[in-house]
């Protein structure tokens, strides 16, 4: 790996990326992959917060269809990150990684509680904190959790790694003429209603002037390559220029 060009970032990881191909549940080799190249990183002196998602298990109001009060559905979805974030701890620390997880719901006997200091003191010893249940709170999703958080522990970088490689014009799935943008302003991404992140999320990374790179999880590698300042993925920032 070469030189980090970062010294804190916040890693957002989707709950779909670790589902892998199997499109909901675990990947246990994502989980294996991703482990080794956010270990790779801490070697380099990276301090690294993640955010999971966790769309694998359940996507609050999407998966409840309507058919349930949305906040009851939003704190399932905030339980389901729980279970991807102590899946991912795990396997951070078989790999050899000191890793903490802080919830923002309060559950005493598998995590910390969230509190901005104490995981400041954990990057700054070299750990990995793994932040769970979103900001805490429904009707937000897990992105403008990682802004949040980001924002919070002075992360210099937001890392957005998802199962798309980075933000298009499009669905590239659906059009395969779709263009892929390198670089994007905070304003572009608003006025063309580009729903890589939610509104919320990209008006709080505006905000406080946090840029945030987005690239696909499919090779974990690719965590390494953007803290190393390799220009993969989409950059949205304050200029797109």
């Amino acid at each position: 790996m070469e030189k980090p060009v970062y010294k804190r970032v916040l890693l957002k990881v989707s709950g779909e990326a670790l589902a892998g191909d199997k499109r909901s549940g675990l990947d246990f080799n994502v989980l294996g992959t991703v482990s080794q190249a956010v270990g790779r990183c801490v070697e380099q002196g990276v301090q690294i917060g993640i955010v999971v998602g966790g769309g694998n298990f359940w996507r609050g109001a999407k998966d409840s269809f309507g058919r349930m009060d949305r906040t009851r559905a939003d704190h399932m979805g905030m339980l389901a990150t729980v279970i991807n974030a102590l899946a991912l701890a795990d396997a951070l620390e078989r790999t050899g990684v000191d890793v903490r997880v802080q919830t923002a719901l309060e559950m005493r006997a598998i995590a910390e509680p969230y509190v901005r200091l104490r995981a400041v003191r954990h990057l700054e010893k070299g750990r990995v904190v793994i932040f769970a249940c979103g900001t805490g709170s429904p009707f937000f999703s897990t992105d403008t959790a990682a802004v949040l958080r980001a924002v919070e522990i002075d992360a210099e970088i937001i890392l957005l790694a998802k199962n798309i490689d980075g933000v298009y014009d499009d669905d590239p799935a659906e059009n395969p003429h779709a263009k892929k943008y390198e670089s994007l302003s905070y304003d572009e991404m608003l006025a063309r209603h580009l729903t890589v992140m939610d509104s919320t999320a990209t008006s709080l990374s505006m905000d406080n002037s946090i840029p945030v790179i987005l690239f696909a999880l499919k090779d974990p590698e690719n965590i390494c390559r953007v803290v190393a300042g390799e220009k993969i993925g989409t950059i949205v920032r304050k200029n797109a220029q």
